[in-house]
Parts: structure tokens; sequence; C-alpha cells
């Protein structure tokens, strides 16, 4: 066999196991791995819920207790099978769970679809490795971003990126061997003090346990007009949630 022909048989076995190795890892790091779901399954948060005070430059932070639990498997209106959430909240852990909101989440196979507010986002992607993209919102920016509902044109154009995959996590006394960072925004529009606009979001999910620490902030700065002072309008909020456990 001469030299050419053993050299191409050397690269294509090189391609075929390189192949074999990456399909493997998509293999291994799957929306399930991240996204666990199943009946009976919840994750409680610490949640600092923060605004500002009408009219004003005074934030607050308010913080409670949530509890994601799925109630139930469920097929959406889209026709996938889905699973729906129930949250339920308390000012402290010596108070009574109150059920005040409900979620939806699907996993497709090859991403996480989370419902929130009739807003659906597109959480995760395959495939799970650093740098990979995604336009995380485009739900809402192909069906809901109309002029009748311009609070939502901030979340247009998000692309969210993985970074960090793989790595520990440290959560107050929470230690978390493997966990994914989904960067899904950080940007300022806007020069301080004048009109400026934050958006950020990033979470965190921990292997076979879910979504453990998000945080999200969207603020809009109204300047000063004559003789008045500048504000934060009603539009700015943010949200910090940090597990504190789970089952």
């Amino acid at each position: 066999m001469s030299k050419k022909i053993l050299l191409g048989v050397f690269l294509l076995s090189a391609i075929l196991l390189a192949c074999k190795k990456e399909n493997e890892s998509f293999k291994i790091a799957s929306i399930s791995d991240y996204a666990p779901y199943k009946v009976g399954k919840y994750i409680t948060y610490k949640l600092d819920s923060f605004r500002y005070l009408p009219f004003s430059t005074q934030g607050i932070t308010i913080t409670y207790q949530v509890k994601y639990q799925v109630e139930a498997a469920i097929t959406d209106n889209l026709g996938k099978p889905a699973y729906r959430i129930i949250r339920y909240i308390r000012k402290s852990a010596g108070e009574v769970w109150k059920s005040d909101n409900t979620f939806m989440a699907s996993n497709t196979g090859i991403s996480l679809e989370f419902v929130e507010n009739n807003l659906r986002f597109i959480n995760l992607k395959l495939p799970i490795r650093d740098t990979y993209s995604w336009m995380g919102n485009v739900y809402i920016s192909t069906i809901q971003l109309d002029p009748l509902k311009p609070d939502l044109k901030y979340y247009e154009g998000w692309e969210y990126t993985y970074d960090s995959v793989n790595a520990p996590l440290k959560l107050g006394s929470i230690l978390l061997d493997s966990t994914i960072k989904v960067a899904q925004r950080d940007e300022v529009i806007g020069t301080p003090g004048f009109y400026n606009e934050i958006n950020f979001g990033v979470e965190y999910y921990a292997k076979g346990i879910g979504l453990v620490y998000k945080k999200f902030l969207h603020s809009e700065f109204q300047p000063p007009t004559g003789s008045g002072n500048g504000y934060y309008s009603d539009a700015t909020k943010g949200i910090t949630l940090t597990m504190i456990d789970h089952n």
C-alpha cells in the first residue's frame, strides 16, 4: 500500500474519531442533564425583588422565599409535552407557602422553553458548549413585539451564550460540582445623567438540579425636565434568584 493511501486512511480515521467524540459529548450534555423536570420536583430560592420608588432614584429591595414545584405533565398550546410549574411564596421560613404564579417548561429534546407571564423564552439549547449562542427571546420578538406592547421592546435581540460549561459554583454554603452559565444580556444604552437604559440577564444551571441562580435587571432613567429631578420609570424591575434548597 502506497504512502498516499496510508496517509488518506489515517486522516479519514482521525476525522471519524473526532466526529464520534463530538457526537458523544453532545449526548452527554443533554437538556435533561440541566433541566431534569419530573412531577413533584421542586427548587426553593431566596428571591430579591428590586425596584425604585415612584418618580425617584431611591431603590428598594424586598426579600422573599419562593418554591418552584412541578405540579403536572401537560401539553402546551403548541402541542409539545410540557410541565406545569407552580410558584409558592412566603416572606420568611416560618410562614405558610402560598401559590402566586404558574409557569410552563418544555424540553423539546434540543432546547428548554420556559413560559412566564405569557412570554416564551428559550433558556437552553443544544449543543451545550462554551461560546455557543442562540436568540433566546426569538418567540417574543416575532410574536409579541408590536406597537401595542412597547414595554417589551427591550427583550429584542438578546443573544444567549454559554460560558463556563461544567464549572463548579458555590452558592452560600452549597457547593455545586458541575454548572453552566448562560449569559443573556449585558447592555447599557444612553448616557448617565441623560436618558439611559440597562438590560442585564444571566442564569446558572446545575447538572441534576436545574436553575440555581438567576439575575435580571431592566432599568430606564428619565432625565430632569425643567425644574424637576430625574427618576427611574415604573418599567424598571430587577430580580435575583439564589437556590437554597431542592429535592
